[in-house]
């Protein structure tokens, strides 16, 4: 397995950077996946090397395990999307055949959720690109950098990397800033450095337009929406001043009261981590038979540990992904059962 070191500049050994030309120099069958529940870094990440593939005439599908919310399929190349879900028979023979599979803004086969067996028996070249801690050693090729901001930083270093930024185009400079964006919280995160802010500048001068993209992202919601946030805040949050933890929680008759759609809840777990004084926050959502659960902390809290020792998760130090097994009400209980445990850290 070839592992891409990537500091801040994304420098790449002559035998990695002649391994992906030679890999990519003829047509090619190509497979792109990313993650479960696909968020914005992993819909433009996808979106953005789709885009860039087609434009080197490669046969490009994007194939995530599951469809993603209304509010990104603005993007260029979102029509063509092929869910595994409603999709597997399609897309297990699609797998089979490539001749190269992107894994993209995932650490893990499993959180690929159905989609786990096709993509570990494919016999394709398999190449990650991920900025999640600690990634397994699936792929033939790593290129992973945990201080990236997001998935689409490292697409776009990627691309810079085979010396190809001539062929960034609107329709994928669009795609790249909308990942960054999302992934960053608009450019707040720590993980925003400088070298974030000179991608972003090449990306407008590319063609992204800044100002459409923030409007399809975060100026398009549904007023059943708005109605659920609105409950949310207003009977849903739990602050527990003593841990500096606040939670919302929300069950599957309240999903469907709200006629719930898929992205709904994006971006709610950031307005209990809003409060005053809080340092570590919480959404529960129950779906599917499972609790899905998503952490966020500032400081040194670290989440991505928390997520992983108790509900089967990971992520990033401040932004973390888990899920449990146990009713709404039983997780709500282990989770506060929990924070004694991390009172020190939780009030350091």
């Amino acid at each position: 397995m070839l592992n891409f070191g990537i500091p801040n500049n994304f420098m790449l050994s002559i035998v990695d950077i002649a391994k992906m030309k030679e890999l990519l120099h003829k047509k090619k069958d190509i497979v792109i996946t990313t993650h479960l529940n696909p968020d914005g870094d992993a819909i433009g990440s996808s979106l953005g090397l789709y885009n860039f593939l087609l434009q080197k005439k490669h046969k490009v599908t994007v194939i995530p395990p599951n469809d993603c919310p209304d509010f990104l399929k603005w993007m260029e190349g979102s029509k063509d999307i092929l869910p595994y879900e409603s999709n597997n028979k399609k897309a297990d023979k699609l797998i089979a055949a490539a001749d190269i599979l992107f894994c993209l803004d995932f650490n893990a086969l499993s959180r690929i959720d159905k989609m786990e067996p096709a993509v570990a028996n494919a016999k394709g070249f398999k190449v990650l690109i991920d900025h999640h801690l600690q990634p397994q050693s699936f792929p033939d090729i790593s290129i992973s950098d945990t201080s990236a901001c997001s998935t689409c930083q490292l697409v776009y270093e990627f691309i810079e990397a085979l010396g190809e930024t001539s062929k960034i185009d609107t329709a994928i400079a669009n795609c790249l800033y909308t990942g960054i964006m999302t992934d960053t919280g608009s450019f707040r995160f720590d993980s925003t450095t400088a070298t974030t802010h000179r991608i972003l500048a090449d990306l407008i001068e590319a063609g992204a337009q800044k100002t459409y993209i923030h409007e399809q992202v975060y100026d398009t919601h549904s007023e059943n929406r708005m109605n659920l946030l609105g409950h949310c805040l207003a009977h849903k949050l739990t602050v527990l001043h003593d841990y500096k933890t606040a939670f919302i929680s929300l069950s599957a008759e309240e999903l469907e009261r709200f006629h719930y759609k898929k992205g709904d809840t994006e971006g709610f777990v950031n307005y209990a981590l809003s409060v005053l004084h809080v340092r570590f926050a919480a959404i529960f959502i129950e779906r599917n038979e499972l609790i899905k659960i998503s952490f966020r902390s500032k400081g040194n809290f670290d989440v991505n540990t928390f997520a992983r020792e108790n509900f089967s998760g990971g992520g990033h130090f401040n932004a973390a992904g888990a899920h449990s097994e146990l009713s709404l009400d039983e997780t709500i209980l282990k989770f506060v059962a929990l924070l004694p445990t991390y009172k020190n850290s939780l009030l350091a």
